[in-house]
């Protein structure tokens, strides 16, 4: 069985069944394996980069960070939006109103809910002017996606902007060369600029969409009028 797989509980019944100690304490061996190298509760995960092109479009997305595209800097009239969604967010609420912490007491959460069905936030960054643009749908998909394309091209100074490059990741709302062109045919002045394959936290939004998760979707708890 791996390392990480065992609990307190598992390695002191297993070095007494050893015979390595008479007796040991739980909080003895927490402190030990805290104070060493090898951390049993802990693991760290990773993926091999699988796109041929990664430097290429990887570099892409950061020269737009730094306010440059293909060699050139941009203009004033020119705009970097980073774009996601995040779907299935399960709309519970709460059956009794949830407590507030105290001192001494933490925040107290009903544990029966009820279901409001799922929801999915769309939300684009303006990476240079720290401006954010979010909506709820009730599912994501190219549709969704268009309409928070709509919401943002629609207001100045995006609507009259020279181009407005889009970073997106590969998700199945605007993957491919497809995408692309629905969205230059829809909004001529749009550049989708894709990340590379399995490299999505090159995409500046996934940092607020995080905080909201942590802030505001941590612990969850839908009234009925924030759903709509």
């Amino acid at each position: 069985m791996p390392l990480s797989r065992l609990q307190i509980p598992d390695i002191r019944a297993e070095v007494i069944r050893r015979g390595i100690v008479a007796e040991i304490s739980g909080t003895t061996i927490w402190r030990w394996l805290s104070e060493d190298a090898i951390r049993p509760w802990t693991y760290r995960s990773w993926i091999f980069p699988r796109d041929p092109k990664f430097e290429e479009k990887a570099s892409r997305v950061l020269d737009l960070y730094a306010r440059v595209f293909e060699g050139e800097q941009l203009g004033q009239d020119e705009y970097v939006v980073s774009a996601e969604e995040k779907p299935s967010i399960q709309a519970v609420a709460r059956c009794h109103p949830s407590l507030a912490s105290a001192p001494s007491r933490a925040m107290r959460i009903e544990h029966e809910y009820r279901r409001n069905g799922t929801l999915s936030y769309m939300a684009a960054w303006d990476v240079h002017r720290a401006k954010i643009f979010g909506r709820c749908e009730s599912t994501s998909g190219i549709g969704p996606f268009e309409c928070l394309v709509a919401q943002v091209m629609t207001q100045e100074p995006y609507a009259s902007a020279r181009r407005v490059f889009w970073v997106v990741d590969n998700g199945s709302s605007h993957r491919g060369d497809p995408s692309i062109q629905r969205l230059r045919t829809a909004w001529p002045r749009a550049v989708l600029v894709h990340t590379p394959v399995h490299a999505s936290w090159l995409n500046q939004v996934e940092i607020y969409l995080s905080i909201v998760e942590w802030k505001a979707l941590t612990p969850k708890d839908f009234c009925r009028h924030r759903r709509r």
